[in-house]
């Protein structure tokens, strides 16, 4: 007896709502799956101590409660989230003979990812703005940069990234893959799932694309016009001293946003005809737990501020435990 398409097609749907995912990673080469469990579980540990470490010196020190400081903490809480997001499924991955994950597990990890990454692309604009206020407009910066403004402005960045990747999320697991479950990924990212369809994938190769020029290409404009401003602002400073002390609190921002939105435009504003797998595995690596890391490296060391105050807490708390 023949089966119909219509059943066929309800068998793949199910097939493909069910069951789990095959995260390949770099099972072709299992000789370096040892090497990098070592090498993102130190990097992962690094990243948790750092940002960490952000957090509790800048809730500790009462000198640093200032909107660009606020908008820090939320950056290194935002950078924690992101790599638990990916890595322990990796680390779990690197050491087991069977690397899958489950469809629920897939889904949750697909949006969280979505929804942090368009959320720093939106918080790094705010943080420009900060900047821009700070420097180009400072004998009104506390009234402009009020704790109300930042608090509607954080509360506006987070609902704005989950709420943008719920959509590309439902639309993204919904493509029929008919049984395929080999994802050639350390995780599950959308790429690497519309890699498993088997129909037609333009129209979601096109909202992906929207959606990047939306999180990723408006965004970066805003930074690049506020940092235009910002650069005619202080070249018209007419101590060198003063000029170095402003560009001196813009270049770790400046650092983090190369970081991230180069890495990310790269990944998601290619054609689709000339993404490769392999090299899209290694930049999702790249912004996706790397540069987060990095993140928090760039704010402790370039920031002199940051770096004193780091070392006052510390005093404080190694002090108490001798008392």
């Amino acid at each position: 007896m023949e089966v119909s398409s219509e059943y066929k097609y309800k068998t793949f749907k199910s097939k493909t709502v069910t069951g789990e995912f095959i995260l390949l990673g770099v099972s072709d080469q299992p000789q370096l799956e040892m090497l990098l469990f070592v090498v993102f579980l130190v990097l992962y540990i690094m990243n948790l101590v750092g940002n960490l470490a952000i957090i509790v010196v800048l809730w500790l020190e009462p000198s640093l409660h200032t909107p660009m400081y606020f908008f820090l903490s939320n950056l290194s809480f935002l950078d924690l989230c992101y790599t638990t997001s990916t890595v322990p499924q990796m680390l779990v991955n690197f050491r087991s003979t069977h690397k899958t994950i489950t469809w629920a597990g897939c889904v949750a990890q697909l949006y969280v990812f979505l929804s942090l990454g368009c959320t720093e692309c939106l918080l790094l604009v705010v943080m420009a703005y900060d900047r821009y206020v700070a420097i180009c407009q400072p004998l009104r910066y506390t009234i402009v940069m009020s704790r109300r403004l930042c608090l509607q402005m954080v509360a506006t960045v987070w609902m704005s990234g989950f709420g943008n990747s719920m959509l590309q999320t439902i639309l993204t697991v919904r493509v029929p893959r008919c049984g395929r479950n080999r994802v050639d990924h350390f995780f599950c990212e959308v790429p690497a799932l519309l890699k498993l369809a088997c129909v037609d994938t333009s129209a979601n190769e096109a909202e992906a694309f929207a959606v990047s020029v939306i999180f990723l290409l408006v965004p970066l404009g805003f930074v690049l016009v506020s940092y235009g401003y910002i650069v005619a602002a202080v070249l018209r400073i007419r101590s060198a001293q003063g000029r170095l002390k402003a560009f001196n609190t813009c270049t770790s921002h400046l650092a983090v946003v190369s970081l991230f939105y180069g890495t990310a435009i790269f990944m998601y504003l290619q054609p689709p005809s000339s993404y490769s797998q392999k090299r899209g595995k290694m930049v999702s690596l790249f912004y996706g737990i790397i540069a987060p890391m990095l993140n928090s490296l760039i704010y402790t060391m370039r920031n002199k501020d940051m770096y004193r105050a780091l070392r006052r807490v510390r005093g404080r708390l190694f002090g108490s435990k001798r008392t």
